[in-house]
């Protein structure tokens, strides 16, 4: 076996009282793939910077090997001190690295190397990183959410690029496609302690619910252990005294191993405040279209959203997802067309804004809008303190400021806000920000379960896939297309993903006229063959069967509870859809050939 690139062994650290690492062992081979995975607040970031060298940890052992180079790209990224993002990227070149291969990284994603760092976006101020510690090829590369603020596209390039890298990978992400692709090796940190197992991350989790058992098993033999020793000690004494001793000293063991045991962090409790249904209808838009300047973002959009609807929304970066919602939300006015709002809507936002809650705030503030200590909920009265129990917060973070609190806390925190007004219409854009594993399936299972209607933005594929029973993905120059399904669904009925699709758009916008038919050209010089004639009779009747078809597919699809209850089913019915969709595509498409043909040759 190779010799490691890069070990961690017995780290330890201390902030506060609590240990955060114990005994922390990490070891990273070259080529070698690994997705360190944990509770948000378990030390992974911390211990990716001590693998990175920028934090000294009390106890332990940093070794890499000498020469190999290693970059660590930060969750939040730093860019102060740089003229533009070029000279960013530039600065963690080495000697011998090429300064071509950082210009062409920035502009494979969507960066010039002229932008003021100052005046960067999340997503662009994420891309520029991931090309600062890309460009030199380094011999480790350590990522921390990677994904975050990115785009599909740009999500899916990366993942295309990291896998055909050569050197080593130590990935946190909360992205379970990204990491279920790229990983081998997963390390599991728990309780201050890491656990490692020779598989990618698409079977780590059927294994650490298994260890959870097992451990849960092994503390009930423990109590119960302990429960007849305290019983012998009561009534049993009656054997030789140095006996009695030994067993006395046995059951003050047993007692400080329980002490000392850390019980695996729970789930959060994420409830949505349940307000009265709404109408069966709860969005309808007709013809709405909106642009900013000569730039179309949505165009003779039309579209009806019923009561129990799970709608997802896709596609790149400024591509018009906000602007959309804001439309079918009515908090924005088209410039043509007609939004209706169904009767007796009660509406809960979360946006993307986390940053605009005034950071000098207390987690309670933010929770109570700093009235008193108790939170409504829905309808009913509740402490503060038990709400934010719920999310996962200790009592003792009830007075900490938000400027202090991590990604995964501000991402609970801004849910926690959102779900605790009354609603049946939730709107949810970017949920699965900073949110650990754990928390998402929670997330997953509430929306599952709500009652009422979801539209939500993401570009978590997993997320979509497990949530959602439509998508709404951009097709260029402001029209949107509605698919049945989830984000594998879609991609499996438009025959390509969201970044394919975009060249040929911008090469279309400069064209002037459609190409002609290529059977046009032709048609003057020949007559319909008996085929010909027989398929511009019958076709008209074949696409009336096949429009049949789709509609008895697509009712059963509108049941709001049918990926719930019977996945299979569902799974059926958008093959189906997707099947009798490109059947009826071809359909139309011929007719449309032979009709034009036809009319070519009469007026010949």
């Amino acid at each position: 076996m190779a010799p490691p690139l890069l070990q961690l062994s017995s780290i330890a650290l201390t902030f506060g009282g609590t240990p955060l690492l114990e005994g922390v062992e990490l070891s990273v081979a070259a080529g070698e793939r690994v997705c360190l995975v944990g509770r948000n607040g378990s030390g992974k970031s911390t211990l990716l910077k001590i693998a990175a060298g920028l934090i000294e940890a009390d106890r332990g052992e940093r070794f890499v090997q000498p020469g190999a180079a290693v970059r660590y790209l930060l969750q939040e990224p730093d860019l102060s001190g740089h003229a533009t993002t070029g000279a960013y990227v530039e600065s963690g070149l080495g000697p011998s690295d090429d300064p071509h291969q950082a210009r062409t990284l920035l502009q494979q994603l969507g960066l010039s190397g002229d932008e003021d760092p100052a005046t960067l976006s999340g997503g662009e101020l994420r891309r520029a990183a991931l090309a600062h510690v890309l460009a030199p090829a380094p011999d480790i590369l350590l990522l921390d959410e990677p994904t975050n603020h990115l785009d599909l596209p740009t999500i899916e390039w990366l993942e295309a690029r990291l896998a055909g890298q050569r050197g080593a990978l130590v990935l946190i992400s909360h992205d379970r496609r990204f990491l279920e692709n790229l990983s081998q090796t997963t390390v599991w940190l728990d309780r201050g302690r890491t656990r490692r197992i020779d598989i990618g991350f698409g079977a780590f989790e059927a294994w650490r619910d298994q260890q959870l058992a097992e451990e849960e098993v092994a503390q009930h033999k423990l109590d119960r252990q302990i429960a007849r020793e305290e019983h012998w000690l009561r009534y049993g004494v009656t054997a030789r005294r140095k006996r009695n001793v030994r067993r006395v000293a046995g059951l003050q063991a047993l007692r400080q191993t329980r002490r000392d045991y850390r019980g695996a962090a729970g789930s959060a409790v994420i409830a949505a405040s349940e307000a009265e249904a709404s109408g069966a209808l709860v969005i309808e838009a007709k013809g709405i279209a909106k642009a900013f300047g000569a730039r179309p973002i949505v165009a003779d959009f039309s579209c009806r959203i019923m009561r129990g609807d799970r709608l997802g929304i896709v596609g790149p970066n400024g591509s018009g997802k906000t602007t959309l919602v804001g439309l079918l939300s009515g908090a924005l006015a088209p410039d043509s067309g007609t939004v209706r709002l169904g009767a007796n809507l009660e509406m809960a936002t979360l946006d993307q804004g986390r940053e605009s809650l005034d950071p000098a705030w207390t987690l309670s503030a933010a929770l109570t809008g700093g009235r008193g200590d108790t939170v409504t909920v829905a309808g009913q009265t509740k402490h503060v303190v038990g709400y934010m129990k719920d999310f996962l917060f200790t009592p003792q973070q009830a007075r900490t400021p938000l400027s202090a609190l991590s990604g995964g806390e501000r991402g609970r925190l801004m849910l926690a806000r959102a779900l605790a007004k009354p609603s049946n219409l939730l709107v949810l854009d970017e949920p699965t920000n900073d949110l650990d594993l754990e928390t998402l399936d929670v997330l997953e299972e509430m929306i599952a379960g709500y009652p009422g209607t979801v539209i939500l933005i993401s570009h978590d594929r997993d997320f979509l896939d497990r949530t959602v029973n439509a998508v709404l993905a951009p097709e260029g120059d402001g029209r949107w297309i509605e698919y049945a399904g989830g984000y594998s669904d879609m991609l499996a009925q438009r025959g390509a993903d969201l970044a394919a699709r975009a060249v040929p758009k911008v090469k279309a916008q400069g064209a002037t006229k459609p190409a002609p038919l290529p059977r046009a050209e032709k048609a003057a010089r020949r007559r319909l063959s008996f085929h010909e004639k027989h398929a511009l009779e019958t076709l008209p009747r074949l696409i009336e069967t096949l429009q049949a078809s789709l509609r008895r597919v697509q009712q059963r699809l509108d049941d709001p509870g049918l990926y719930a209850r019977n996945r299979q089913a569902f799974a059926e019915a958008s093959a189906a859809l997707a099947a009798t969709q490109a059947q009826l595509a071809a359909a139309e498409e011929r007719w449309l050939e032979l009709e034009i043909l036809r009319e070519t040759i009469e007026g010949g």
